[in-house]
């Protein structure tokens, strides 16, 4: 019986050490998973936002007459497969006429004659031509042609050139001009397509 009392504060003694161990180990797990926690991004369940479609990106201009003309219109410019599209309609042309239709360097239409938006708009300095068929201006597009009532429907292409970013080849802020002769594609540096009938400046 002695021998029994002096063996039961020991047994106790190593009890609670058990019980101790087993909740400091239960502590740092839990510390361990916590700090898991904070560390792992919240789930949203909500895709990530798609980054903008730089082919969607497109322009304007509004076309108004120069001095003693009456030439005018509306055209739009969209990037498409690696080339600006050119859809739009021009009016108050002479009938059955063929005409240049050009972006040219300067957006400014002031002058009455509109010389003041200077020269093609050619940021690569290539030689005049045909859009499509060896060097041509970044500017250069086919020419248009009048219906009987005076009026034209543009569906042309520019090649070269960029839309709304902001490198020297973007048209966004240069002018448009449509002249009052055909482009030959071959004269430098306009095609000889004469005086020029309307402008506007292209805007995004």
């Amino acid at each position: 019986m002695s021998q029994t009392r002096h063996l039961a504060p020991a047994v106790a003694v190593l009890a609670l050490a058990l019980v101790a161990c087993g909740n400091a180990g239960t502590t740092a797990d839990g510390d361990a998973a916590a700090e898991a926690d904070r560390a792992a991004p919240p789930a949203t369940g909500a895709p990530a936002t798609p980054a903008p479609d730089a082919a969607a990106a497109g322009a304007s201009v509004e076309l108004s007459p120069t001095q003693g003309n009456q030439t005018a219109g509306t055209l739009r410019f969209a990037a498409v497969d690696g080339r600006i599209q050119v859809t739009g309609t021009v009016t108050g042309l002479p009938p059955g006429g063929t005409h240049g239709f050009h972006v040219h360097e300067t957006g400014d239409c002031s002058a009455p004659d509109a010389i003041s938006a200077g020269g093609h708009f050619n940021p690569a300095s290539s030689d005049h031509g045909r859009v499509g068929q060896g060097a041509h201006h970044a500017g250069d597009s086919d020419n248009i042609v009048a219906g009987t009532d005076g009026t034209a429907p543009v569906e042309g292409w520019l090649e070269g050139a960029t839309l709304g970013d902001g490198a020297a080849t973007d048209i966004v802020g240069k002018a448009v001009i449509v002249h009052a002769d055909a482009d030959d594609y071959v004269t430098q540096p306009t095609g000889n397509a004469g005086d020029r009938l309307a402008c506007g400046v292209i805007r995004s």
